[in-house]
C-alpha cells in the first residue's frame, strides 16, 4: 500500500476498520481467534507531511485576487479562507445549505449528503460566514438562484470531486503563497487565528468540526450561531488591524 502511495494515516484507518469486521464476525459466531490484522507493522509516518498553516498576508493576498477575478472558482477559495473548512465540506455544499436570517447574517450548514460524506460525526456543524466567506455566500448564490449545488463543477457525477478542485486550486495558489502551502492550509490558519484572538478552544473545536476531549463536551447542542460569529468576526478584526498597521 505505501508502494501504490498510500500515506501511513490512511493505512490505519484500512488497518482499523478490517480489524473491526474481523473482530465482529468473531463474535458473533463464537470465534476464539487472535486477529492477524491486530499486530501488523507499517511505517505509519509513511506519506504524511505537515501541513503548513498559511501566514495572513498571503490569506489577504489570496483574498484580493478572489475578489479580482470573481468565478466559482474563487468563491470557493474565498469561502474556506474565512471558514476554515475542509475543501470536500465546502464544494459539496448545496445552495440551500447557505442560509440568511433577518438580519442578514450568512450561515453554511455542513451535513452529510449522498454526493459528499463528512469526515466525522462531529463535522455536521453550522459554520458563520463573515470576511471574504460572506462575499462567497452572495455571488454564488446570486449566480445560482438559490437552487441547486453552490459548486457544480466540482458535482457533475454522483460524487463530489473533492480531488479535482484540490488539484486546481492548489496550482493557483502556488502564485501568491508559500512554498507547499494548500488549501488545507487555511484550515490550519484559521485555527491560529482564533487562537491568536484567545478564542476558547471547545469554541474553536465547533467551529472547525475538531473532536472535543471530555465526557462533559457529549452534552448539550453546543454554542449558539451568535456566539461563534463573535468570534469569527473578531479574526477578521485583527486581520484588518494588522493591514493598517503596516
Amino acid at each position: 500500500m505505501i508502494a501504490r502511495g498510500m500515506a501511513g494515516s490512511s493505512i490505519t484507518r484500512v488497518f482499523g476498520t478490517v480489524r473491526s469486521i474481523i473482530n465482529f464476525a468473531a463474535n458473533e459466531e463464537g470465534v476464539e481467534l487472535s486477529n492477524p490484522f491486530g499486530k501488523v507493522y507499517y511505517d505509519r509516518s509513511a506519506g504524511v507531511s505537515d501541513r503548513q498553516p498559511i501566514p495572513g498576508e498571503a490569506i489577504r493576498a489570496v483574498q484580493a485576487e478572489c475578489y479580482r477575478l470573481d468565478d466559482e472558482m474563487r468563491w470557493l477559495v474565498a469561502l474556506v479562507a474565512d471558514t476554515g473548512m475542509r475543501l470536500a465540506e465546502a464544494a459539496g455544499l448545496l445552495c440551500e445549505d447557505i442560509v440568511q436570517d433577518a438580519d442578514g447574517n450568512y450561515t453554511a450548514r455542513i451535513t452529510p449528503h449522498p454526493w459528499r460524506r463528512l469526515k466525522t460525526t462531529g463535522s455536521k456543524r453550522e459554520v458563520p460566514l463573515v470576511g471574504s466567506a460572506q462575499w462567497a455566500a452572495e455571488r454564488l448564490l446570486a449566480a445560482h438562484g438559490g437552487t441547486g449545488f453552490a459548486f457544480p463543477r466540482y458535482n457533475k457525477t454522483g460524487i463530489t470531486n473533492a480531488n479535482a478542485a484540490s488539484a486546481g486550486l492548489n496550482k493557483w495558489l502556488k502564485s501568491y503563497a508559500p512554498d507547499r502551502s494548500t488549501m488545507h492550509g487555511f484550515r490550519h490558519s484559521m485555527r491560529d487565528r482564533l487562537r491568536a484572538v484567545e478564542c476558547p478552544s471547545d469554541i474553536v473545536d465547533q467551529i472547525g468540526g475538531w473532536q472535543t476531549e471530555g465526557v462533559g463536551h457529549g452534552y448539550g447542542k453546543g454554542y449558539p450561531i451568535i456566539v461563534l460569529k463573535k468570534w469569527m468576526e473578531a479574526t477578521i478584526q485583527a486581520a484588518d488591524q494588522y493591514s493598517r498597521s503596516k
